[in-house]
C-alpha cells in the first residue's frame, strides 16, 4: 500500500473546468500547495468526505476594489463620472489606514465565503499596505496595487508623478512575491493619469515582472473625455504609449470601435468583464461574445461594492451568461464557457498556476453541496445559473482550508461594529 497523501478529497464529483468541460467522479490528493494525484482509492492522513459534493477550482475575480467595500450603498443610482467625482473619490480620500483595513476585511470575508480564492484588486492612492496585510492574514491570493493618479481632481485624490511612482515602487519592494501576494501596478485610467505616469508605470511593472491593471472604455462620457485629452480612442491610445499586451489587464472595455476590438486580439491584452457593475452604473454591456470570437482573452470580476453592491462570483457568472443572450442568441455564453472565465481564464490572466483541477496545479479548491439548494441535471449549468454562496461548504487555498461553511475566522459581530465606527469616521471627513 502506498504511503497516504497529506490531504485527500474523497469521492467528489470533480468539475475540472478545462476547455472540454470535463466532469470526473474521483479522489483528489494534495501535497504541499499542489494537486499531486487524481484517481480512485487514494488515501490521506487528512481526508475530506466529498460524497454527494462537487469539487471545482476556486473562483478568480480579476477586477475588485476592496478599499471600497465600506462604501456599499453610499453611491447608488449614479453614472460613472458622477459616481467617482461626488462619492467614491471623496470617500477614498477620507480613508485612514484602519478604515482601509476594515474595508478589506469585510470584502475578503465575503469573497472567501463565496468561493473566491484569488483577486486582482485596485486600492486607492494611500494605505495600500493595509490591504496587503489583511490579505496575508486571511490566506487570500491577492494581486494588488495602489491607484495611481497624477491629474488633479475635485476630491484632491491625486499626487505628483514622482511621489506616485516612488510609493508604488516601495509597495512592490515590500509585497511582490511575499507568500501569496503580488504587486500589480494600477494607474486608475487615462482621465486621471498623464501619459508620463502611464508610461512610467508600464516601464516599472515590466522591469519587476508585475502586471498592469487599469480601466478602459467603461462609459461613453469617459470615452469622449479620453478623445478630448489625447485625440485618440482609449485602447488605441493605451497601445500607442505601450499599455497593451498579455501583462495589461483592462477592466470593462464596453465602448470599443472595431479597430480597438481587433487591437485587443492582436496584442493579447486582457479584458476584465464586470456585468453587475456595468448595469448598475448604466455604463452598458460589453460585446463579450464577439470579443471571445475574435480571440480576445476575457475573465470576470465583481468590481467594487458601491457599484454592484456585492462581491459575489455566482452573481457575476449568472449575469455574464444571461445578459448577452437577448442580443446574440440563446446559445451564447453557455455555462461551461462562463465557469471557465471565472476559474481557468481568471487564473490565466494573472499568470496563476491554478484554475483547473489537474495534477500539478495549485490546490485552490471549492467544495459545493448541491443538496442545499437541490439541483439535478448538468453541474456546470447549476453552478452558473442556480447556485450561490449558500452552496459553498468549504474553500481551500494552497491546500489550506480558509473557509468552513461560511466561517473565515472573523468575528462577524465585532467586524460589523468596527465597520460602523470606521464608516462614521470616514463619512465625517468626506462630509457625506
Amino acid at each position: 500500500m502506498k504511503r497516504p497523501w497529506p490531504l485527500v478529497f474523497k469521492g467528489a464529483r470533480v468539475l475540472v473546468c478545462d476547455e472540454a468541460g470535463t466532469t470526473l467522479d474521483v479522489d483528489v490528493a494534495v501535497s504541499g500547495e499542489r494537486i499531486v494525484a487524481i484517481g480512485s482509492e487514494l488515501h490521506g492522513f487528512d481526508e475530506v468526505d466529498c460524497r454527494g459534493r462537487w469539487l471545482l477550482p476556486g473562483f478568480v475575480q480579476t477586477h475588485v476594489h476592496l478599499v471600497q467595500t465600506l462604501f456599499r450603498g453610499l453611491a447608488d443610482d449614479l453614472e460613472l463620472m458622477d459616481w467617482l467625482r461626488t462619492r467614491i473619490w471623496p470617500l477614498e480620500r477620507a480613508h485612514d489606514i484602519d478604515s482601509t483595513a476594515t474595508s478589506a476585511r469585510l470584502g475578503i470575508h465575503e469573497l472567501l465565503s463565496g468561493g473566491t480564492t484569488a483577486v486582482l484588486d485596485m486600492a486607492t492612492v494611500a494605505h495600500t499596505d493595509a490591504i496587503f496585510g489583511v490579505a496575508e492574514s486571511t490566506g487570500l491570493r491577492l494581486y494588488c496595487g495602489k491607484a495611481q493618479m497624477d491629474r488633479e481632481n475635485e476630491a484632491g485624490l491625486s499626487e505628483p508623478l514622482d511621489l506616485s511612482m516612488r510609493s508604488a515602487n516601495e509597495l512592490a519592494d515590500r509585497w511582490h512575491g511575499k507568500g501569496r501576494l503580488r504587486y500589480a501596478y494600477a494607474p486608475r485610467f487615462v482621465p486621471s493619469c498623464t501619459d508620463a505616469l502611464l508610461t512610467a508605470t508600464a516601464a516599472e511593472a515590466r522591469k519587476r515582472g508585475c502586471l498592469i491593471h487599469t480601466h478602459a472604455s467603461e462609459n461613453r462620457s469617459e470615452v469622449e473625455l479620453v478623445r478630448a485629452l489625447t485625440g485618440r480612442d482609449n485602447v488605441v491610445h493605451l497601445d500607442a504609449i505601450g499599455l497593451s499586451g498579455p501583462d495589461v489587464l483592462l477592466a470593462h472595455c464596453i465602448h470599443l470601435t472595431d479597430a480597438e476590438e481587433a487591437l485587443l486580439a492582436t496584442t493579447g491584452t486582457r479584458v476584465l468583464h464586470c456585468p453587475s457593475s456595468n448595469l448598475k452604473l448604466a455604463s452598458g454591456v460589453a460585446r463579450i461574445p464577439e470579443l471571445l470570437a475574435r480571440g480576445v482573452h476575457v475573465s470576470l470580476g465583481a468590481d467594487g461594492a458601491p457599484c454592484n453592491n456585492r462581491l459575489d462570483a455566482f452573481a457575476e457568472m449568472r449575469l455574464a451568461a444571461l445578459v448577452h443572450k437577448p442580443r446574440v442568441g440563446a446559445t451564447a455564453m453557455d455555462a461551461r464557457t462562463v465557469l471557465g472565465l471565472m476559474t481557468r481564464e481568471g487564473a490565466r490572466a494573472l499568470g496563476l498556476d491554478a484554475g483547473t483541477v489537474e495534477v500539478g496545479r495549485l490546490a485552490d479548491l471549492v467544495l459545493l453541496d448541491p443538496r442545499r439548494l437541490w439541483t439535478g441535471g448538468d453541474p456546470y449549468s447549476a453552478v452558473v445559473y442556480q447556485m450561490d454562496s449558500r452552496n459553498v461548504e468549504g474553500v481551500w487555498i494552497g491546500g489550506t482550508r480558509v473557509c468552513d461553511n461560511g466561517q473565515t475566522g472573523q468575528d462577524l459581530a465585532a467586524l460589523a461594529n468596527e465597520a460602523d465606527t470606521a464608516l462614521a469616521r470616514v463619512r465625517a471627513r468626506a462630509n457625506l
